[in-house]
Formats: C-alpha cells, structure tokens, sequence
C-alpha cells in the first residue's frame, strides 16, 4: 500500500450520489461491489464504496453509489443519497485497502479522535465510511492503479 496524502482531519459538504445499498457477508463482498458499480458505470461522477455496518464475522451492510453533485431521483434499486457533511480523517492511497483502513484507523487512534460509529448487535454503525475511486474504474481496470481517498465522519 502506498500512501498518497497522508492522513489528515477535513471539512467535508455533504454530497449527492444514486446508490445501490444490499447487504452481503464479508467474503464476496468485493466481487459484489465490482457487480454494483458495472450497473452504475452509465452515471457520470466519481463511484465510491461507503460502508454502513460492518460485521466482518456476519453480514456487511454496503452500498455502491456515484456522486452526482445534486439530488437525483429514485429509480428501480437506484436510490438517492447523501454522504453527509461533516468533519472526516481521511487519507489517498494505491493499493492494498485492508492495510489503508488499517492504517487510519490505528491514526484516528493516536490521534485521539472519535469516529462516528455505534456498536450495534448486527456490527459497527458508521455515520459515514467510504472509499471514493479517484481513478476512473470505467477506464482503469487494474485495481492497484486506482487512487482510493478512503474517508472516516467524526464525531
């Protein structure tokens, strides 16, 4: 994994996406995300991977949306959404996410901030966690070439 910008706080507006939201266990769980943003690729914005529960045990609950600057209107499994406004530690990294998420989790911690999640019995509720492709997964294929700002709302 290789850093591109170094963990850091940011004010971040809230953001307009269409979105898929389903709920998978962890192992799949990325060749489900793969399947969800091939049905988003005719959207224009960046596509990102939010996750909202997480249970690496049990089911995850995610969604796969691509931003879109302004509210957007329902249609079939294609839902609107909104990633909040907010204060987020976020980093950009190339490669290896378990590692990313590893890294500024272990920051958030030295740090000592708090993140917005609450435990829950069905896994850890995150007000907001994501990972926005900066590269273009329509025209980059190989996934350890893809910029990824991984981002964490605090609370």
């Amino acid at each position: 994994m290789e850093i591109i910008e170094a963990p850091a706080v940011v004010t971040k507006d809230e953001r307009h996406y269409a979105g898929i939201r389903t709920v998978t266990p962890f192992r799949g769980m990325f060749a489900v995300r793969d399947q969800l943003m091939k049905e988003l690729y005719d959207r224009p914005g960046n596509l990102f991977f939010r996750l909202h529960v997480i249970d690496m045990a049990g089911p995850m609950e995610v969604e796969v949306g691509a931003l879109t600057g302004e509210p957007v209107q329902a249609d079939g499994r294609i839902t609107a959404g909104v990633l909040p406004a907010g204060r987020y530690a976020r980093m950009v990294y190339v490669g290896h996410g378990r590692r990313a998420n590893r890294t500024l989790l272990e920051w958030i911690r030295a740090q000592g901030l708090t993140m917005d999640v609450v435990e829950d019995p069905s896994g850890d509720r995150f007000g907001c966690r994501y990972e926005e492709y900066l590269t273009d997964p329509r025209t980059e294929r190989m996934k350890t070439r893809w910029q990824i700002e991984l981002a964490i709302r605090l609370a």
